[in-house]
Parts: structure tokens; sequence; C-alpha cells
């Protein structure tokens, strides 16, 4: 039984990318992922995520990343779509893993009704999804820890250019940033999230 797990990164995010990441491995391989240590990304340091990737890449039978950009992510949350776009491309990496079973972390405050629209998306019909599901299935642990990984080096990329931060407003840095572009008159760069409230409430 081909098992898959499927999280996201950076989707609180004012700068840069939302990713998705997805990894399938057989059900028989599941206990060499737990014996890895591996755990939801948010609980172990940059360097730790960095060398489990590459430990997780070799171990998983596939895996799947799809990056959603600013103008994408911008479209959507006009349209009050933003549960849907993350459905969308979740169902687009199950797709391309093809598992017998998927567990998802879901976003939607209805995770049994989020399931059923990445279920219809992607032609899965056994998708698994919950609230948390990062600590509770190792599979979903290691596809947080590759979207993680895969979002950082987005963000560095960035900061070879732009003293920006980690891109979230809950960081003076990245606030202070954000305020200091957009009051200096400048051109919206593409990697903004134009539609998020505080960049919303400096361009009014």
């Amino acid at each position: 039984m081909l098992v898959c797990g499927i999280d996201e990164a950076g989707r609180g995010s004012l700068l840069g990318p939302l990713v998705i990441a997805g990894v399938s491995i057989q059900h028989t391989k599941i206990k060499n992922l737990t014996s890895m240590g591996i755990r939801d990304s948010k609980k172990l340091s940059p360097r730790k995520r960095e060398f489990l990737y590459k430990k997780i890449i070799e171990q998983v039978d596939d895996f799947a990343i799809a990056r959603i950009y600013p103008r994408i992510i911008d479209s959507s949350v006009r349209k009050h779509k933003l549960n849907f776009l993350e459905a969308r491309y979740m169902a687009k990496v199950i797709s391309k893993l093809n598992p017998t079973v998927a567990y998802v972390d879901s976003c939607d405050v209805n995770p049994k009704r989020f399931g059923k629209e990445i279920a219809r998306l992607s032609h899965v019909s056994k998708i698994r999804s919950y609230h948390k599901a990062d600590n509770k299935f190792v599979v979903v642990s290691a596809a947080s820890i590759i979207a993680k990984v895969t979002r950082d080096k987005a963000i560095s990329r960035l900061q070879k250019e732009h003293d920006l931060g980690s891109g979230y407003p809950s960081d003076s840095k990245t606030m202070d940033f954000v305020s200091d572009w957009v009051s200096n008159g400048k051109e919206i760069p593409s990697f903004f999230r134009k539609s998020w409230k505080p960049i919303k409430i400096l361009l009014n």
C-alpha cells in the first residue's frame, strides 16, 4: 500500500511563495521514517530540517513539490478562495504521486469537507484530512519538512538582495522592510502578497 503525506509551508507569510509538498512511501517502510526522528518541521532547527530533507528524499518512493506564487495567491484571496487554491494544489501533488491513501494537514475549519474537495479534484478516493496532521502522522511530518526547506530556500534567495527577515508579519524586520518599501513609493515587487491585510493597509 502506497501512503502519501501532504503539507504546506508559508501560508501566513507576507512575502514569497506558498509551498505544497508531498511524499509517498510503501506502508511497510513508514517505520523507517519514525526511526529517523522525523517530526513536525516547526519543532526542528533549520540545520536539522536540512539534514532530514536529504534523508527523506533517499527513503521515500517519490516526492512532489508545488509552489504557489503571490500573484496567484492574491487572485484567490480576493475571491475568498484561498482554501480552495490550497486544495487544488494539494490535489495536483497527490495526483502526481498516485497513492493508495493520502494524509493531509487541513487548513479548513472543517477537515472532512477539505478532504472531500481534494478527493474530488485528485480522483484519489481515500483522503484522510485532519487538523495538526503534521503532529499525528510521520508521513505528513516528512512532507512538512520538504515544504519548509523548499520555502526557506526561496526566502534565502530573496534575502541575498533584500533584508526582509522571515517574511512573516510576526517578524519586526519583515514589517519594517515592507513598510519602508511601500512608504518610499517603490513599485510593489512580485514577491509581495498585496492581498494580505498588513500590506493592504500600508498601500491605502
